[in-house]
């Protein structure tokens, strides 16, 4: 099975929109799958309870298409302020046992991932605009698809993509 990772914030409008032509394009590649990699659009800006809720959800065995759609929704379309956990939870409460949500969060379990996801992104693969997307062990000769900034991806571009792969 082939593998590529998919860097993306919730907040970020292209993100939800790349979400969605990767997903609809993966349709016909069933032998490819993502590797989530949440980052923030802005790194160090604030505390990110809404991105350590992936590894959350994932941990939790929850419905994560669900879950990306609802996140993505509710931060880059709605503006809801998911950096706020009670905001967080109450939106994600039918796809995450709440209590359970706020425990792990408050616990700090996965708050070292987003900024190891950070430095992966910025600093080790060059990612400039999101989403981005990368075969892990980045070389030249590695596909990788960068969203044009203030564009995004198109559907065109993610196929291209998944074919090098």
């Amino acid at each position: 099975m082939a593998k590529f990772q998919f860097f993306y914030d919730y907040l970020c409008p292209h993100c939800k929109k790349g979400y969605e032509i990767m997903m609809d394009a993966l349709k016909d590649f069933p032998d490819i799958e993502p590797e989530y990699m949440p980052i923030e659009l802005n790194p160090k800006s604030m505390p990110n309870p809404y991105l350590q809720a992936f590894y959350i959800a994932q941990e939790l065995g929850a419905d994560m298409n669900a879950f990306h759609s609802t996140l993505f929704q509710k931060a880059s379309i709605e503006n809801q302020n998911v950096r706020s956990n009670k905001v967080l939870s109450d939106i994600l409460e039918n796809i995450i046992d709440k209590n359970k949500l706020l425990e792990i969060i408050e616990s700090g379990k996965y708050a070292g991932k987003i900024p190891e996801n950070n430095d992966l992104a910025y600093e080790k693969d060059n990612v400039w605009f999101l989403p981005a997307f990368r075969v892990p062990g980045l070389s030249p000769e590695t596909p990788r698809l960068d969203a044009q900034g203030g564009i995004g991806i198109t559907a065109e571009d993610m196929v291209a993509f998944l074919k090098k792969l």
